[in-house]
């Protein structure tokens, strides 16, 4: 014999109940004896407290009394009659009282199940089997405890036994799930999925070879599917982890579920009633699973922390005591609880419900304590949650709690089962205990790491690094387990979002998102609303204002990649702030395309430098654009200075108005970056600085300026016809350290520069870094690459994004 057993939306209309029917033909048919256990159908017991609500507030309840009798109706010449003059007569005077008892609603309740069990007994009849409808409070005896009641199960085995034994041979009993009647009569119910008890209590009473459990999930999962969507179906399970999960709101089974089935040995199968057939379907809960580590996670919301805070309560006996006996006089159960050493303070979860209660029984048993002092504060801090981990105990917790600390979510309490099995977290309020689910479900199992990028221009170089991004996503799912998605695209007038990431076709739905307001509070809300883990901003803007929210954003959560130079220009107040703001948060901010576009020249030198290798210089061709420029001018003498630069521009390698390039600002720049790597606090007015544009020229308008060009050209030809035969000409920018006087030279300008030296052998837009150290003397470390262009900048960006990413795998 097994016990089948139906949840609300397998008996639902349609092919729902189409299917349950098929499913008890079909065990009827193999022999196996199937007693059937229902919920009630769809959502009749939320309609049914709506009904109770409606009628306790005296609004009119006839339309929605009326929508509740044809649902349950539908399909079946079916009358309930009887049922109907009593749901309505209990509604009546519920409406008229403006009240409505636990015992009372567990009565209208009933309804459901009961309903439930005829209309599946009918069906089967009109199928031409021998089926009856069986109220499952003619076996199940309670306590009066109306909502939650407790089964005395003594008396309702044999009850349930000798009802059972009084069937017709070849009947299929209909047992109503939830429901019983207290030792005095009186309808009771078990708590909201309290069916699966039911059915659990039958199959034990009975002896049933196995209890199959169809509800609309294809079984028990590692985390609750509609939160965490990358959460995958356990195969088998133990019962201990099965009752843990039973124990943390698992809308599948019912807290007490498991018990009566170990107790026999009887093997459970979670199913899913729109699979039926299917060669995988469900989860077997059994005392010998295949696999014996089994890892899952749960939670429930809606819990509140008691604190309880004293003095001079160390080694005082007797105060534990006093807080449990509160506890039980006022009716609350507790779930977690917190002490520290010195016994100054105790912490205590509690379901929120009961917070005020409990807090209200403390005050009252401690009163004397409090006039006196020794007790300080009593109080309650709701809208809290439990996470718990199913399988893991504390010596495997590194991992996921970096994980958690990363992503800015710090358990209030951790507490460690005995035997080791769980790990419970306190965590602060839905948003927080979803985003904790994600992250820590990440780490236990193999799903690609969840990476989400909000990137913040989109022009040459922030469009390329999105294609290249959307380009490689698969592949870097595939080999690296890293899911990158830009869950944000923004510029100055509009904001694209999308959780699970944009597609190729962001640029069209970009213009049509347009946005006004703070980008930075947009998008720091956005990520909490959405848990989303990982978040990184990428910056590919020349804007203060973003970089300016560098520090905001860190405190939020987000690890930042800058092509922006911006933040690392800024007064050097506001550049350690920055830095202070990220390491006070935990957070990364890379940065590597600030002046090498896509070289490894940050990372080096900060290796570097941190080894504690002494720097003494840092020479080099650090603008692409001028080097492509100069170079050009060396080895094509023939060539006008304006068609080199027009070249360039047309190549994207200088800016609109070449003068920005010409000037060798950026150079500047870049100078005061690297000096900074070596914690040197400059500034920018501390760089000497040429500007090879005549002044002239330089406030000119770019049509004014392009017209006066030769004045610069002849600057030009000047300084090239000065050079000997073995120099060139190159744009340098030059770092030299003086370990005397325990200061930097920091210069960038035109140089002279021997045509066989590494300046002047450079190529191309490329650039080219010389760093001297006292190790290797007179020999520098030389890095030379692309040092220009959308493409490598892109690049750049995309490798620091990378970087960070592999990052959160250790």
């Amino acid at each position: 014999m097994k016990v089948l057993k139906f949840g609300g939306k397998s008996l639902d209309n349609g092919l729902g109940i189409a299917t349950v029917l098929d499913i008890i033909i079909d065990s009827y048919e193999q022999g196996d004896a199937p007693v059937v256990v229902v919920s009630a159908r769809g959502k009749s017991t939320d309609a049914l407290l709506t009904l109770v609500d409606q009628a306790r507030r005296g609004e009119a309840f006839d339309e929605e009394l009326s929508r509740f009798w044809v649902h349950q109706g539908e399909g079946l010449s079916l009358s309930f009659d009887e049922e109907q003059r009593e749901l309505d007569r209990l509604l009546t005077g519920i409406s008229l009282l403006r009240e409505c008892s636990p015992r009372l609603e567990d009565a209208l309740v009933s309804y459901g199940e009961i309903l439930s069990s005829k209309y599946v007994a009918e069906a089967l009849r009109s199928r031409g089997y021998s089926a009856v409808a069986i109220d499952s409070g003619d076996f199940l005896v309670t306590d009066d405890h109306f909502g939650s009641a407790s089964v005395f199960t003594e008396v309702s085995r044999e009850r349930c036994q000798a009802l059972f034994s009084r069937l017709p041979s070849g009947t299929i009993p209909i047992v109503t799930g939830f429901i019983a009647r207290s030792e005095a009569g009186e309808r009771t119910t078990l708590g909201r999925n309290g069916s699966n008890y039911s059915a659990a209590l039958l199959a034990n009473f009975l002896g049933a070879s196995i209890m199959e459990n169809f509800t609309h999930v294809d079984g028990i999962y590692t985390a609750n599917p509609t939160l965490v969507p990358e959460a995958r179906k356990i195969d088998e399970l133990s019962y201990a982890d099965a009752a843990e999960l039973s124990q943390f709101g698992a809308d599948i089974l019912h807290i007490k579920t498991i018990e009566p089935l170990e107790e026999r040995g009887i093997p459970l199968r979670v199913l899913n009633t729109f699979s039926y057939g299917e060669e995988h379907n469900g989860t077997l809960v059994t005392a010998h699973p295949r696999d014996r580590v089994v890892r899952a996670l749960a939670s429930l919301t809606g819990k509140a922390l008691i604190h309880f805070e004293g003095r001079n309560m160390l080694g005082r006996p007797g105060i534990d005591a006093r807080i449990f006996r509160a506890f039980e006089s006022a009716h609350v159960s507790v779930s977690m609880v917190a002490q520290g050493s010195t016994e100054r303070g105790t912490a205590i979860v509690v379901d929120e419900g009961d917070a005020d209660r409990a807090v209200t029984a403390l005050h009252e048993e401690f009163k004397q304590d409090l006039h006196e002092g020794l007790t300080t504060k009593i109080y309650a801090e709701k809208g809290l949650a439990v996470v718990a981990i199913i399988g893991l105990n504390l010596v495997e917790f590194d991992r996921p709690y970096r994980a958690l600390v990363r992503n800015r979510i710090l358990p209030i309490l951790l507490s460690n089962s005995v035997p080791e099995n769980t790990l419970c977290l306190l965590v602060k309020g839905e948003e927080e205990c979803v985003k904790a689910l994600k992250v820590i479900h990440g780490e236990l199992f193999e799903r690609p790491k969840r990476i989400h990028l909000a990137i913040i221009g989109h022009g040459t170089v922030g469009g390329a690094l999105i294609g290249q991004i959307i380009q490689q996503r698969e592949l870097l799912r595939e080999q690296k387990h890293i899911d990158l998605r830009i869950f944000a695209i923004a510029n100055s007038r509009q904001l694209l979002l999308a959780p699970t990431g944009v597609g190729e076709q962001w640029e069209e739905e970009l213009q049509q998102a347009p946005f006004r307001g703070d980008l930075a509070e947009t998008l720091i809300a956005y990520g909490q609303r959405h848990a989303l883990e990982n978040m990184i901003l990428v910056d590919n803007t020349s804007s203060v204002a973003i970089a300016s929210s560098y520090p905001l954003y860190a405190s939020n959560g987000f690890d930042i990649v800058s092509s922006n130079k911006k933040a690392n220009i800024a007064p050097y107040a506001d550049y350690a702030h920055l830095r202070s703001t990220l390491q006070r948060h935990r957070r990364s901010y890379r940065y590597e395309t600030n002046v090498g576009a896509g070289l490894p020249l940050i990372d080096n030198l900060k290796l570097l430098h941190l080894s504690g290798e002494r720097i003494t210089r840092i020479h080099g061709l650090f603008s692409g654009s001028l080097s492509y420029i100069f170079n050009r001018l060396s080895q094509e003498p023939e060539r006008s200075f304006r068609s080199i630069v027009e070249e360039s521009a047309r190549l994207g390698l200088t800016e609109p108005d070449p003068r920005e390039d010409l000037s060798g600002e950026d150079v500047v720049r870049k100078v005061l970056i690297l000096v900074r790597e070596l914690d040197v606090p400059a500034e920018l007015s501390d760089v000497s600085w040429e500007n090879p544009v005549p002044e002239s020229l330089r406030s000119l308008s770019l049509q004014d300026f392009w017209e006066r060009f030769g004045e610069l050209e002849a600057e030009i030809e000047r300084r090239r016809q000065a050079l000997s035969s073995d120099e060139v000409l190159r744009y340098v920018g030059d770092i030299i350290w003086d370990d005397v006087r325990q200061e930097a030279t920091l210069t960038a300008g035109l140089r002279a520069v021997s045509s066989s030296s590494p300046l002047g052998r450079v190529s191309g837009a490329d650039s080219c870094f010389e760093i001297y150290t006292e190790s290797y003397g007179s020999q520098p470390i030389v890095i030379q690459g692309a040092g220009a262009g959308a493409s490598v900048t892109a690049r750049g960006v995309f490798g620091d994004v990378l970087r960070l990413a592999e990052g959160y795998e250790s």
